[in-house]
């Protein structure tokens, strides 16, 4: 008898919450097939059948929280006699009668998707697909449905927290509370770095302002190597890192997530720029690997898209500093003594004070603003 367990499929993995089951009790699997559909905090597996054989017994529910090392299900993958084909028989039929209540939804990743962006209930469609299995299509045709015969919506009383929210949480608690936090504020004139991002667009390089904000981050740490470390309280040693994996806060349908650019220091702006966007692009669609989102050794938040003057955020543990940039505004400044219009934005840092001190954070700052405010000189660094 095969036991298959819930394995660690992500760093730091110590549960995961059953999404659903392709497979019921009694099914004949082969081996790779997909079994059962886990989202962890940080993605979304589907975990493969070790070999061909018999379902012969399910012993978690959609739903459940399972940790690391849970047997979830087991098949039979010896020769079928007619004992054991009555015995599984009688286990479906069992196993049909407790869920006849509550409906099994199975689903792709890709599916659940469309209907997270939709507000479509999946328990409402019937799947047309292997075992009921519910289909992109089964999903559009269900929207069609709606738009002509539109339903009332209510409201959900409670939100489960589970899942990649409720490790979200524990990963916060656990940097609050260990990490004591001190943030620095400042602000940056991106008057230049928006009329070049403006003129490199036209000449057909486009290039995002977090390409820009990458880059120049990834050159200040290299001077400021003290903020690319990660404090071993165990041995009482600050590990400089060697290389530089930046992470970006990814604010995702399923909860925050930070996928990360791997070797920037060896990447031009527009290498960073395609692949960051391609990583976006799986964030939201749930579909990131487990390298692309371990490894980092220092994270930035570009939450100017989605407003806001400043914030403190919180450090991903159990790293040294985290950089938030935030909205950029006109405003009147003073400049030579005269009144001008400037384009500014405001930067919160935030850092681990048992590993730094504030006067070596605001130099850290004050070397990021001037290669983000002057970016031609920027660009001439890296020639």
């Amino acid at each position: 008898m095969l036991e298959v367990k819930l394995h660690d499929i992500g760093e730091g993995l110590t549960e995961g919450e059953i999404i659903g089951y392709f497979v019921q009790v009694g099914d004949h699997v082969t081996s790779d097939q997909p079994l059962v559909e886990v989202q962890t905090d940080k993605m979304t597996a589907e975990i493969p059948s070790p070999a061909s054989g018999t379902v012969t017994e399910i012993l978690f529910e959609e739903g459940d929280q399972v940790t690391v090392g849970t047997t979830l299900l087991k098949i039979d993958a010896g020769k079928e006699n007619t004992k054991t084909k009555k015995t599984k028989q009688s286990a479906k039929k069992a196993w049909n009668t407790v869920k006849n209540k509550e409906k099994i939804i199975l689903a792709a990743p890709y599916t659940r998707k469309i209907a997270r962006e939709n507000d479509i209930d999946l328990a409402l469609i019937d799947g047309t697909g292997p075992g009921g299995r519910i289909t992109d299509e089964d999903v559009y045709r269900f929207m069609n449905q709606a738009e002509t015969e539109p339903a009332a919506k209510t409201l959900p009383l409670e939100i489960p927290f589970k899942g990649r929210r409720k490790q979200i949480a524990a990963n916060m608690v656990k940097s609050f509370y260990t990490i004591p936090h001190v943030t620095h504020f400042d602000e940056v004139d991106a008057t230049h770095l928006l009329s070049d991002q403006s003129i490199l667009k036209k000449q057909g390089k486009p290039l995002s302002l977090t390409a820009f904000f990458i880059k120049a981050t990834q050159l200040t740490l290299q001077e400021y190597p003290i903020f690319n470390a990660i404090l071993d309280e165990e041995n009482d040693i600050i590990r400089l890192q060697a290389h530089y994996h930046i992470g970006i806060a990814v604010d995702a349908k399923e909860g925050l997530i930070v996928p990360v650019i791997h070797h920037v220091e060896q990447k031009s702006m527009m290498d960073i720029h395609q692949e960051m966007k391609s990583l976006i692009e799986k964030a939201q669609t749930n579909t990131l690997s487990r390298a692309e989102i371990t490894g980092s050794t220092f994270t930035i938040s570009n939450a100017g898209p989605l407003g806001g003057m400043a914030a403190t955020p919180i450090i991903h543990y159990p790293q040294t500093g985290i950089l938030a940039f935030h909205q950029t505004k006109k405003r009147p400044v003073v400049m030579d003594d005269q009144i001008v219009i400037r384009s500014m934005m405001n930067i919160s840092m935030s850092f681990d004070h048992r590993t730094v001190d504030g006067a070596t954070a605001i130099q850290f700052t004050n070397r990021l603003k001037e290669r983000l405010e002057q970016p031609a000189q920027m660009l001439v660094e890296l020639s």
